[in-house]
C-alpha cells in the first residue's frame, strides 16, 4: 500500500533546500546579499528535527499567534474575546515576521508594537506588599498596568501617546559627533480622568523573538553563576537575577525575559502580552485589567466564564514560538570580537552557554545592571530597580534591524537608531566600557559594530 505524502513535512524539506543553496552566498557576501523575501522571514522559520504532531503544534500555535481576535460574541468562537480594552488585535502586529517593534507608524503615531507601562510607588501597606510580592510592581489606579488604545464598541479607549525628542551631542576624542535623541512621553485624550500624581511612565519595544526554546533551557545555575550583586570582585560590574513570582508554579523562580527579567518562562510571558496587549483573560490571568472606575470595562467583560485564550492555545502559542528555527551567524570580523571582550563588553554580554545538545552564543547574562541615570525610568518590577535593565541578548541583531529597514530602533524604548548610538546611552555598570569604546579609533570602533551586526 502506497503510503500518503506528509505534504507538511515535503515543505519543510524544500525550505530546508532552499536555505542551504542559499548559506554560501550569505557567507561570502554578507546579509545584504540575502534575497529579502528569505532575510525578512529569518525568524519565522521552523526547526528541522519536528515530528508530525510536533508540526502539528507548530502550526496550530502560529494560526493563534498571527490570526486576529475579535470581539465576542462572534462566529469566529475560537477566537473571540479580544478586550474590552486592547492595543492590537493579534501577536504580529508588534512582532512583524518575529521581529522587534518600532515606536512609530505612519504619520509620526506612535506604534502599538511601543507600549506604556504605568505604576506608582509603593506606600509600604500590607496592600501594595502583596501586589509587589505577585506581579512586581503598583498598577496606576485608575489606568491599570499599561495604557490600552483601542476598545471595543462601547468602551472607550485608556489615552493615546506621543512621543517627542531632545537631542544632544556625544563628542569623541578623536573630534567625531553622534547626535542622540532623548525622548518625552506625553498621553492625550485620556479616557479615564487624571494619572495619579505620583504615576512612573515607561515605554518599551516588543523584543524580537530570537531563539526563546533556547533560552530557556539555560539553567538557573548557570544564570546565578554570573551574578556579583555586592561586586565582590570590584570589576563595578554587580549583576544580579531577577527573582520573580510565578503564577504557574506558585513560587519565586528566576526571571529571564521582558526588559527587567520580570517573565520566568516564554509561557509566563505570552501570557502577560496576551491580556495587557488584547485584553485575552488565560490560565495565568484569570480576570480582565478593568480598574474600578472603567465600568463600561467591566460591563463588557466576560470574567469568570471562560479563559478566552484557552490553556491549550496558550500551550500552542508558547510551543510555536519555542521552536522557532534560530538562524546561522555570519560572523567574518573576529578582531570585532576580540575588542568587544577586551574593552570589557563580554563581562555583562557573557557570550556563550552550554546546552546538552549545543552550544549557543546570545551575548547575556540575563541579569540586572544599573546602567545609569539617562536610561532610568525609575520604575521597579520585583526586584529590579528603577536604573536595573537585564542585559538583552545581542545576537541576530543585524536581522533584526534588517527587518525594521527604516524603522530601525534599539534599546528598551526605541531611542537608539543604530549600534552606535546604543552603545553612548550606556552608563553606570557600563560607563567604563563606553568610554573604552570611545577612545578607540574610528576604524576599530567600526569592526566591533561590524561584529554586533554579524552575531
Amino acid at each position: 500500500m502506497l503510503r500518503k505524502p506528509n505534504y507538511k513535512r515535503l515543505v519543510i524539506l524544500s525550505i530546508s533546500a532552499l536555505a542551504v543553496s542559499l548559506m554560501a552566498r550569505v557567507f561570502a557576501n554578507g546579509l545584504e546579499d540575502l534575497p529579502a523575501q528569505i532575510l525578512n522571514q529569518s525568524f519565522t522559520q521552523i526547526q528541522f528535527n519536528l515530528n508530525n504532531d510536533e508540526v502539528d503544534e507548530f502550526i496550530l500555535g502560529k494560526s493563534f499567534f498571527n490570526i486576529p481576535w475579535v470581539q465576542a460574541p462572534s462566529a469566529t468562537t475560537a477566537r473571540d474575546g479580544l478586550g474590552p480594552l486592547f492595543s492590537a488585535n493579534t501577536c504580529v502586529n508588534c512582532h512583524a515576521k518575529n521581529g522587534s517593534g518600532k515606536v512609530f507608524a505612519a504619520n509620526n503615531i506612535v506604534d502599538r508594537s511601543h507600549v506604556i507601562r504605568l505604576s506608582i510607588s509603593s506606600n509600604g501597606t500590607d496592600e501594595h506588599q502583596r501586589m509587589t510580592a505577585k506581579i512586581g510592581f503598583i498598577p496606576e489606579p485608575s489606568y491599570g498596568a499599561q495604557i490600552s488604545i483601542n476598545g471595543v464598541l462601547g468602551v472607550p479607549f485608556e489615552a493615546k501617546p506621543v512621543i517627542h525628542y531632545s537631542t544632544k551631542d556625544i563628542h569623541y576624542p578623536d573630534g567625531a559627533t553622534i547626535t542622540l535623541q532623548q525622548p518625552t512621553i506625553k498621553l492625550k485624550n485620556l479616557g479615564y480622568g487624571d494619572l495619579h500624581p505620583n504615576t512612573i511612565v515607561s515605554a518599551r519595544i516588543a523584543p524580537a523573538l530570537v531563539g526563546l526554546g533556547l533560552l530557556e533551557q539555560i539553567t538557573d545555575a548557570q544564570i546565578l553563576s554570573n551574578e556579583d550583586v555586592n561586586d565582590a570582585n570590584h570589576d563595578g560590574i554587580s549583576g544580579k537575577a531577577n527573582r520573580v513570582w510565578s503564577s504557574q508554579t506558585k513560587q519565586v523562580e528566576i526571571g529571564r525575559y521582558t526588559w527587567k527579567a520580570s517573565a520566568p518562562t516564554v509561557k509566563h510571558q505570552s501570557a502577560n502580552a496576551a491580556i495587557n496587549d488584547m485584553g485575552l483573560t488565560n490560565p495565568i490571568h484569570e480576570h480582565q485589567s478593568c480598574t474600578p472606575i472603567q465600568v463600561a470595562c467591566i460591563n463588557a467583560s466576560k470574567d469568570g466564564e471562560k479563559h478566552e485564550l484557552t490553556a491549550q492555545r496558550l500551550s500552542a502559542i508558547s510551543y510555536y514560538l519555542t521552536h522557532l528555527k534560530l538562524p546561522q551567524s555570519i560572523v567574518t570580523e573576529h578582531q570585532g570580537q576580540r575588542l568587544f571582550s577586551e574593552i570589557g563588553c563580554s563581562q555583562c554580554h557573557v557570550p556563550s552557554y552550554l546546552l546538552p545538545k549545543t552550544t549557543i552564543y546570545p551575548y547575556s547574562d540575563f541579569l540586572l545592571h544599573d546602567m545609569g541615570k539617562d536610561l532610568a525610568d525609575s520604575r521597579s518590577e520585583f526586584d529590579a530597580l528603577g536604573s536595573e535593565w537585564r542585559t538583552p541578548p545581542l545576537w541576530k541583531l543585524g536581522r533584526v534591524a534588517l527587518i525594521l529597514k527604516d524603522n530601525k530602533n534599539f534599546l528598551h524604548d526605541g531611542r537608539a537608531r543604530n549600534l552606535e548610538q546604543a552603545i553612548l546611552w550606556h552608563g553606570g555598570e557600563a560607563e567604563k566600557s563606553k568610554t573604552l569604546f570611545m577612545n578607540l579609533p574610528i576604524s576599530s570602533r567600526g569592526k566591533i559594530l561590524q561584529f554586533l551586526n554579524e552575531i
